[in-house]
């Protein structure tokens, strides 16, 4: 009998919406936000969508945005970061839910004592739990150890996370927008509004962005909105291309474009800036 190998691939995915899905899974909320200690629990909603019964693992996971908004593990706070992970508790650890079956994880404040002036974070990870196929069942039980022929199978492995975020204090948070130009995407069919997001202070900026087009009579048209975009701290800088709509058939060669980034909650500007396009 020749033995067989799987080498099995995880995808580590976070998403931008309202409510997040990966394969078969939606959660919602897909930002979890302790905004002082007075309120100790929240809860997110998981849903399976799919035809068949499927099980996913919780674990908390760190990350820092890169420049260009990508997400990278790490093990060591960066300098100006802090980890919720020690102050926060969830449960269940494992969830198996039939299909068009829902339930609720609780996140659970803890530790409060211990907790200073700032903005703590770490990420939610809910990942699927791959069932063993015939094949890789057959590789388990073989007993042969000489082995002829080397057999590699790539088995996805999804998963997506949610921002955990304990904030204590006032924020000093504030954001800058620059750098704006119109860029072609690489079709060519495609215009695109690149610019660059500076943030300053002590906690993340998250948020709405806003674009509007303003010709040169004086009408104004929405041409981008993109809700949930983060700055995560301590990053100062996320560069961005936003997709202009192609719809409305404007000249983005005249008049201007106004860009206004504003917090999700009570909408309190953080940023506007407009770009002249004559």
């Amino acid at each position: 009998m020749n033995e067989k190998i799987i080498l099995a691939f995880s995808l580590f995915l976070c998403f931008s919406y309202t409510t997040i899905a990966q394969g078969d899974l939606l959660v919602f909320p897909k930002r979890i936000s302790f905004d002082g200690i007075k309120k100790k629990v929240e809860t997110v909603n998981l849903s399976n969508v799919g035809k068949d019964t499927a099980t996913y693992t919780l674990s908390y996971s760190e990350i820092r945005m890169g420049e260009d908004g990508s997400f990278n593990a790490i093990e060591v706070a960066e300098d100006g970061q802090n980890f919720a992970t020690p102050y926060l508790r969830y449960y269940p650890r494992t969830i198996t839910l039939a299909p068009n079956e829902s339930q609720n994880i609780k996140i659970q404040l803890i530790k409060t004592s211990e907790l200073k002036m700032g903005e703590y974070r770490s990420h939610l990870y809910f990942r699927a739990v791959q069932k063993s196929s015939a094949l890789q069942q057959e590789a388990i039980n073989t007993t042969d150890h000489k082995a002829k022929e080397l057999l590699i199978s790539l088995v996805p492995v999804f998963g997506l996370s949610i921002a955990n975020i304990i904030t204590i204090g006032e924020s000093t948070t504030t954001v800058q927008l620059t750098s704006l130009r119109i860029d072609k995407s690489k079709d060519g069919y495609t215009n695109l509004l690149s610019l660059d997001f500076n943030r300053q202070g002590n906690r993340s900026a998250y948020g709405t962005i806003e674009v509007d087009h303003i010709s040169m009579e004086g009408t104004r048209k929405k041409v981008a909105t993109i809700k949930g975009f983060a700055i995560y701290s301590p990053g100062n800088l996320r560069k961005s291309k936003i997709e202009l709509d192609k719809s409305q058939n404007i000249d983005y060669s005249k008049g201007k474009l106004e860009v206004r980034y504003s917090t999700l909650s009570k909408g309190t500007l953080y940023a506007e800036a407009t770009l002249d396009l004559d």
